[in-house]
């Protein structure tokens, strides 16, 4: 008799979750680097509404992708 969770479905999640999570970190890190200004600094001390703005647009948008990638 099987249990009631497949732990080789729930191991493949952790991964792909993992994964996802790591290439989103790297392609903001990307953008971070090719930006012409610190973005941290700029939105924490400058306090820049519309870039954080923007910031937080781009990391939705690379998780949907990510996300329909991984599914």
């Amino acid at each position: 008799m099987k249990g009631i969770v497949n732990w080789d479905t729930v191991l493949a999640s952790l991964i792909y979750a993992g994964l996802g999570i790591a290439i989103l970190i790297v392609s903001f890190v990307i953008i971070e680097k090719l930006a012409p200004q610190n973005l941290w600094k700029e939105v924490s001390q400058n306090k820049n509404t519309a870039l954080a703005m923007m910031a937080s647009a781009y990391i939705i948008a690379v998780a949907i992708i990510i996300a329909s990638a991984i599914h």
